[in-house]
């Protein structure tokens, strides 16, 4: 197979199954994320963390409901415009850089990762998504 013309949308096509919104971990939500969901669903900023969120040390993780699920998940995610920079960003992560294994391990619960790449093309590919994703100014 020829790999040199491979793009980040070779590598991953989103199945909108909504296996990544669920199982342990949680969604880091920055002080941006919080002010654009809850606005988006209309609800109080100061109540939000409490309302929606469950603390991971020191950091607020969206929280999930009995199903395990993201509590933003209904079947589809019900705050996409303003989903966290977490979601925005998968699979395209900076671990994966650090280490490709992290592509594979990811991909074991998430049928839209593809894992016959070489391991030189998921780096190039994450890194020019993360570059497009947040351009150096």
């Amino acid at each position: 197979m020829q790999y040199s013309n491979i793009t980040p949308a070779d590598i991953f096509n989103c199945q909108k199954c909504g296996d990544c919104c669920r199982g342990y971990g949680g969604t880091f939500v920055t002080k941006e994320d919080i002010k654009n969901i809850a606005r988006y669903i209309h609800a109080d900023l100061q109540s939000f963390v409490t309302e929606y969120c469950q603390m991971s040390g020191s950091r607020p993780v969206l929280a999930q409901g009995q199903n395990g699920y993201c509590v933003f998940w209904d079947g589809v995610c019900t705050i996409h415009p303003v989903k966290p920079r977490m979601c925005s960003c998968w699979p395209f992560i900076d671990s994966v850089l650090v280490d490709v294994e992290n592509w594979h391990i990811m991909a074991a619960s998430c049928p839209g990762i593809r894992t016959d790449i070489p391991a030189d093309i998921i780096k190039a590919c994450v890194q020019e998504e993360l570059d497009n994703m947040h351009p150096k100014s």
